[in-house]
């Protein structure tokens, strides 16, 4: 039996932002948090909390520090173009390049007709892009330092919508941010930023980006961009890359793709694509002068969806009527736990593409992979300074069953359950987007539980035992 006991941290009482938490519900009833309307996201080192409501199409952006005081209510101008919110995700900024205060971070937030926002702390609008007319069902921020599979450790904004997935890049999130970042602390755009935030996109420029078709075994319900893969066989090398992918859904429980990027491809498309809208708009030009034609005010209209990358299907498990629901993968990508219909846990090897482990009995759980200090010797022996290293810690699988209670800590890949922690209704396990370790400590990968009734947000111990 594994032990139980006191495994959990206070980190803060949000008791000072119930009013900013009120405005996505909160207070309302109990167990506000288990709406599926509500989408909470926590920041890096779990210094800022995020909390969307699709229903009131509102964001409130809390920092911890302080019990939650000085939070800020942002009510996007979207209209029925743009939809409601229906993802949140943070973004960190390079620590070298970005000064201090709220440059060192963004949200992202997605909506149900495909537009994606960025805005900082204090609720302004850093930028906004068309990227597919679909619902955006998650976003995903990850580092790529860990990866195995990854070249050159570019950190990336995944995009999942049904039956497809699109790719920014690191390097290009950086670039825009820390000029948006720039204009909102000069003030020289501060104006032209509110308006807008009503609908011109085109004002803040386009990030180039990579999208697929992932629907070959049906739509999917969730997915993600496990890393690198190499080429197949038969193809020659080019300017291509190629990534794997991993999706769940109703049709197949999990399925397998290789996604194929060629960057010239993308260069020559974005080229042709303004120099064919150049020439459209010097021909109306000319027709008008010509016909004497009385000018009508233009119609903004959503920029045409960009073309699909190449995709090969790898593989696929279908097991009707299991249905894939959820899937997060571990800090390196090599490990995926996805939750089905049925109550099972599968743990995933993304590499070998073979399951590795499952687990059974826990229906509407929720995962995330969290690293446990399991070098008991270290721990007792050394003073309260001891900087640990990444080898002092052990990769582990947070499992929150929300109709147990509890939340059960297994050690990867086939160890034994390490703890059980109770837990209260109405909470949610997080985990921030990022965890910005330096070259002179580690930080390991951790697991937060926010209490929406009480307001109590709670980190998990890494010692065990």
């Amino acid at each position: 039996m594994a032990p139980r006991g006191h495994h959990l941290t206070e980190v803060a009482l949000l008791a000072s932002a119930s009013a900013d938490l009120a405005a996505a519900g909160a207070g309302e009833r109990e167990g506000w948090l288990d709406d599926p309307a509500v989408l909470p996201s926590l920041g890096p080192r779990g210094r800022d909390l995020a909390v969307a409501s699709a229903a009131r199409s509102v964001l409130v952006i809390i920092p911890v520090a302080g019990g939650g005081a000085g939070g800020v209510t942002v009510n996007p101008a979207l209209g029925p173009e743009e939809g409601r919110i229906s993802a949140v995700e943070w973004v960190p900024l390079t620590a070298e390049d970005d000064g201090e205060g709220e440059e060192g971070v963004a949200v992202a937030v997605g909506t149900d007709t495909g537009w994606l926002l960025f805005y900082s702390l204090a609720g302004d609008l850093l930028h906004k892009q068309s990227i597919y007319p679909a619902k955006i069902l998650k976003l995903n921020f990850r580092e790529r330092k860990e990866n195995v599979w990854e070249d050159s450790g570019s950190d990336e904004l995944s995009i999942v919508f049904p039956g497809l997935i699109a790719r920014f890049d690191g390097a290009d999130l950086q670039s825009i941010l820390r000029k948006s970042f720039q204009n909102v602390k000069s003030r020289l755009w501060k104006d032209k930023f509110g308006e807008e935030d009503a609908g011109d996109e085109d004002s803040f420029g386009r990030l180039p980006f990579q999208i697929w078709n992932v629907s070959k075994f049906g739509s999917c319900a969730d997915a993600a961009i496990v890393g690198l893969m190499p080429p197949p066989l038969l193809e020659l090398q080019s300017s291509q890359r190629h990534y794997c992918a991993i999706t769940v859904g109703e049709d197949a429980v999990v399925s397998a793709y290789r996604l194929s990027e060629d960057r010239s491809r993308s260069i020559v498309g974005a080229i042709l694509s303004r120099g064919v809208a150049a020439t459209f708009s010097t021909i109306s030009s000319l027709s008008k002068i010509l016909w004497r034609s009385e000018p009508s005010p233009p119609k903004k209209s959503r920029p045409k969806p960009q073309s699909f990358a190449k995709t090969s299907p790898l593989t696929c498990l279908k097991d009707s009527p299991r249905k894939g629901e959820r899937l997060t993968l571990s800090p390196s990508g090599t490990l995926a736990a996805i939750t089905d219909s049925l109550g099972r846990i599968l743990l995933l090897d993304t590499h070998a593409l073979v399951a590795v482990r499952l687990w059974k009995g826990y229906r509407d759980a929720s995962c995330l992979f969290v690293e446990m200090l399991l070098n008991k010797d270290k721990a007792s022996s050394s003073s309260m300074h001891t900087e640990y290293t990444k080898s002092d810690y052990c990769l582990c699988l947070a499992i929150h069953a929300p109709r147990k209670g509890i939340i059960e800590v297994w050690k990867m890949r086939t160890g034994s359950r390490l703890l059980t922690i109770p837990c209260p209704k109405g909470s949610k396990i997080l985990q921030p987007s990022a965890r910005l370790s330096s070259s002179f400590s580690y930080a390991p990968l951790e697991v937060y539980l926010f209490n929406g009734d009480s307001g109590q947000l709670s980190v998990l111990n890494s010692h065990v035992g």
